[in-house]
């Protein structure tokens, strides 16, 4: 490898970190921008960068990765008795929660679905159970998006290394 490309790989690396921690923080793309981050390195190193094989493996996961997110995140509702609006509320819940760091983030989803849930009517049994299912599948997509983000980073890394 020639300088160059080692700079190339380490800045595409830490663009490939910040999704990452994408995969965790909402608004940032975590495993598309891991995506997006090989894709360019692709293009900025043509053969000495990752195969366009392993590419279409990154395209695949990344998929799989959004599609997880979201069955996770209803899964996890709807098991537990949330309504659309236990769904809109974790969201809301998860978005407020950011400002809070960590406590905000895992509190947030779980405060918000249950207070949509008592605002659409359900007692506060009903709406906790809800607000704790939506909570649990937020988690679960997150860590589905982490693990899958981790994966594709290897992948990448891997790739990149034995074609150099």
């Amino acid at each position: 490898m020639t300088a160059v490309e080692i700079l190339g790989l380490t800045l595409t690396l830490l663009v490939m970190l910040v999704g990452f921690i994408g995969s965790i923080v909402p608004f940032l793309p975590g495993p598309p921008l891991v995506l997006i981050a090989a894709l360019g390195h692709r293009l900025w190193f043509g053969e000495h960068s990752v195969s366009g094989l392993v590419l279409l493996y990154l395209a695949a996961l990344t998929a799989i990765a959004l599609l997880l997110d979201h069955f996770a995140s209803v899964y996890g509702a709807k098991r537990f008795g949330a309504t659309w609006r236990g769904l809109l509320g974790a969201f809301v819940g998860g978005v407020v929660g950011i400002f809070f760091n960590i406590p905000g983030i895992i509190i947030g989803p779980f405060l918000g679905a249950m207070l949509f849930e008592l605002m659409g009517g359900y007692k506060i049994d009903k709406a906790s159970r809800a607000g704790l299912g939506a909570t649990l599948g937020v988690f679960a997509g997150i860590i589905g998006k982490c693990v899958l983000s981790i994966v594709m980073i290897g992948i990448f890394t891997m790739n990149v290394i034995y074609r150099s």
